[in-house]
């Protein structure tokens, strides 16, 4: 075909050129964009330089075939020979100088030949030993007919690429369209970006704007809230009722009086010019009526019969809020209001104290007078004394007996006297000094609160009880200096002590100074007293005081209750200086027992007075403190030295020639000599036997009767006889022991009493107790 044979004799491409120039015809109007344009010429240079680099290998290989010689024959190359021989294939490399070869550089070719070896397309060419020109024909041919297949796919697809082109001429005009619009809407984002953030700016300062008018808004409508004066406020602070809504009005006029004082920005605005006179007289008329309010309500305490309490609680402070409004804002009526307080409370306090004492006083029973002293003689009457009570009956003076239970009933009501008076009833004064002083806690525990919480005051209360701390103080100062009733004064300190624990307990501390003061007053006096009965046991007569009787004195009984007494109060509190006041009352008491005991003219009866009372004297002890003290301790060691000396004496009363036989000779040798100026006979010692042996049984029911006549106390003397007969015992086995190792002792075996027969009879009186 003609246009192929054109195709093939333009070996620089002409069929791409033709193909070209087809689809640029008028018969063809292809339009390509910018890259469709930009792809075709890549590929259209990739052929180019693919025909280019086809050229300079055959005109290579011509020029090799030419210097070598070399045909390259199908059918006289080795078909069994598949491995390329470049010595075989290339020869012997010499050329000759021809002026045809100075164009052609053959450098490296070994090298290029050796590096394509590896390539199988070159291999296979090179083992089959084609020529390369031809080979290389065929390669081109094929090639271009692959073109032209190629070019002839681009024609059939020709309306495609036409339509084709036509969209992207559409698609390119939209874009630039949309480019152009796009970059409108660029333009007119960065002008709305702007206008954006100037309108934010904006925002933010009427935000501020807004902000502050909103504070000064609300500034304002406080300032106006605080400082108007509604009509309705004036109404009722002028003609309204002192009620609850009467004080949540002065409520609202107390915080528009704070206002205006304490702003000072207020005190220079106009609106107060307006304003301050009506809140003044607003003012003035809530003082002025709520002062004549309270006042009444005061005065209702003034009232007979008023319980106190109970119209604090439910009436005065339901308005404490008034005198909080005349604090601040009318601090001169509030003094007056103060002032009326403490007056009325003052005198109705005082009154109910006064006439209270007054009623406890009659409910009084004495116990005991100056004459009622440890150491004093009990038919001692004087011509200006009077008559008093047997002391069986003024037990209470010494003795602390059920008086304790007023400790133990600390915190019980106070007495109510018309019902104590109804029954006749009397009582020692620690009961009245503590009924008295229980109502005196109430009674200020119970103001002390409500002055705290009404006129939020604490000192206040000091100027109501001013009165009442008179009363009392006068009462206890006309009793005090005529109380002679240690025990009555030890309790009431032990009362205020009980008291001061009670109102820390309860942590008000208003009478803490006034317990004190009392406190201190009450311990000289004791200490006074307590020196009285010591004097009276120093200074004691005794002749006026002894009576012919062995049984415990009536001093000493008192001593050891009052003892007694005393150790019980102070078991609980340690006082060491009462405790040492006690020590000087023991002493005293021994010195007088001793000479009480020097009147009685026989050694026994002493010693049986000393028994009797150191005995007494410990059982009551004993009842105070189980335990055992200093003082039950020395009397202890006191008896048992006593009883040792009476079962001496008891025992020489009976057997007195057993006794002394048993001390002078019973330790001897009887064969000795070297002991005495004789040795001891069977003769010296069968007297001493058979007076033992006649009349053993008749001396020890001698001693009997005698203890039990003698001692007060039954078991102390049963005590006392078994302590006898087992020293008896010991002597006679002293006795029987001497007898044994005299010559010819076994001669007086027929008259000796058997140990047993003598323990029998002690086991026999021993079962009596």
């Amino acid at each position: 075909m003609k246009e192929s044979d054109e195709i093939d004799d333009d070996h620089n491409g002409g069929g791409w050129t033709q193909a070209c120039s087809i689809f640029s015809s008028s018969t063809h109007p292809i339009c390509f964009n910018k890259s469709t344009r930009q792809s075709f010429k890549v590929e259209l240079d990739s052929v180019n330089l693919l025909d280019s680099l086809t050229q300079i290998e055959l005109e290579m290989a011509d020029l090799v075939a030419n210097k070598v010689g070399i045909s390259f024959d199908d059918n006289t190359n080795d078909t069994a020979k598949n491995v390329f021989d470049l010595g075989a294939f290339v020869g012997d490399l010499t050329f000759e100088e021809d002026a045809g070869s100075d164009d052609i550089s053959l450098e490296g070719l070994e090298q290029e030949l050796e590096e394509c070896k590896n390539y199988d397309v070159v291999a296979n060419i090179l083992s089959k030993g084609t020529k390369l020109r031809e080979y290389t024909k065929g390669v081109e041919n094929n090639i271009r007919q692959v073109e032209l297949d190629s070019i002839q796919d681009y024609i059939k697809e020709s309306d495609n690429l036409v339509s084709l082109h036509d969209q992207i001429r559409d698609c390119d005009t939209i874009l630039s369209q949309m480019e152009t619009l796009l970059s409108g809407f660029q333009d007119e984002i960065g002008s709305i970006s702007s206008d954006i953030k100037i309108l934010q700016e904006k925002s933010m300062d009427m935000g501020l704007k807004l902000k502050n008018r909103k504070v000064a808004d609300s500034k304002l409508a406080k300032f106006v809230e605080d400082i108007i004066v509604p009509p309705r406020m004036v109404d009722i602070v002028v003609d309204g009722e002192v009620n609850d809504e009467y004080m949540r009005t002065l409520e609202m006029l107390s915080k528009k009086l704070k206002f205006v004082e304490v702003d000072p920005m207020v005190k220079t605005s106009k609106a107060l010019k307006d304003v301050q006179p009506e809140l003044e007289k607003l003012r003035q008329k809530a003082v002025s009526k709520v002062f004549d309010f309270i006042v009444q309500k005061l005065y209702a305490l003034r009232k007979p019969k008023t319980n106190i309490q109970i119209l604090q609680q439910s009436v005065l402070l339901k308005y404490k809020y008034i005198v909080s409004f005349l604090k601040e804002h009318g601090k001169d009526v509030y003094n007056e209001v103060r002032a009326a307080y403490i007056d009325t409370m003052n005198k109705v306090l005082s009154a109910h104290f006064r006439a209270y004492i007054q009623a406890l006083e009659k409910l009084q029973l004495d116990i005991a007078t100056s004459s009622d002293m440890i150491g004093v003689e009990t038919r001692s009457t004087s011509l200006f004394s009077r008559g008093r009570e047997p002391l069986k009956n003024r037990s209470a003076v010494f003795a602390l007996g059920d008086r304790i239970n007023i400790l133990k009933e600390i915190d019980q009501p106070a007495l109510i006297p018309h019902i104590a008076e109804a029954s006749s009833l009397k009582y020692p004064y620690e009961v009245l000094f503590r009924s008295l002083h229980k109502l005196l806690m109430d009674t200020a525990t119970s103001e002390y609160l409500f002055c705290d919480d009404f006129f939020g005051e604490e000192s206040i209360f000091y100027d109501i009880c001013a009165g009442p701390f008179t009363v009392i103080d006068e009462h206890f100062n006309s009793i005090l200096p005529n109380c002679y009733d240690a025990i009555g004064l030890m309790l009431m300190i032990r009362i205020i002590h009980h008291h001061q624990l009670i109102m820390s307990r309860r942590r008000i501390p208003c009478l803490d100074s006034y317990l004190d003061k009392v406190n201190i007053s009450l311990w000289p006096r004791f200490k006074m007293v307590f020196d009285l009965h010591l004097s009276s046991l120093r200074n004691a007569n005794v002749k006026t005081l002894w009576e012919d009787d062995i049984h415990p004195h009536y001093v000493m009984r008192r001593y050891a209750e009052f003892t007694a007494s005393l150790i019980h109060l102070n078991v609980e509190y340690g006082d060491g200086q009462l405790e040492l006041n006690m020590e000087r009352l023991r002493m005293a008491i021994d010195d007088l027992l001793l000479k009480l005991a020097k009147t009685f003219t026989k050694s026994k009866s002493q010693i049986v007075f000393l028994i009797n009372n150191y005995d007494m004297t410990i059982a009551v002890l004993k009842e105070a403190s189980p335990e055992g003290g200093k003082i039950q301790l020395h009397f202890e060691d006191l008896l048992k030295t006593n009883t040792s000396l009476f079962v001496e004496e008891l025992l020489l009363e009976h057997f007195s020639d057993l006794i002394e036989f048993v001390k002078t000779r019973g330790s001897e040798d009887p064969s000795s000599s070297s002991g005495s100026d004789k040795p001891i006979t069977v003769a010296e010692v069968e007297p001493i036997v058979k007076d033992f042996a006649s009349r053993w049984k008749a001396a020890i029911e001698l001693m009997h009767k005698d203890v039990i006549t003698s001692f007060s106390n039954f078991l102390c003397g049963m005590e006392i006889l078994r302590a006898a007969l087992t020293q008896l015992l010991l002597y006679y086995t002293r006795l029987s022991d001497c007898i044994k190792r005299i010559v010819g002792g076994s001669t007086l075996n027929k008259d000796l009493v058997s140990i047993s027969s003598i323990m029998y009879e002690i086991r026999k009186y021993s079962r009596t107790f």
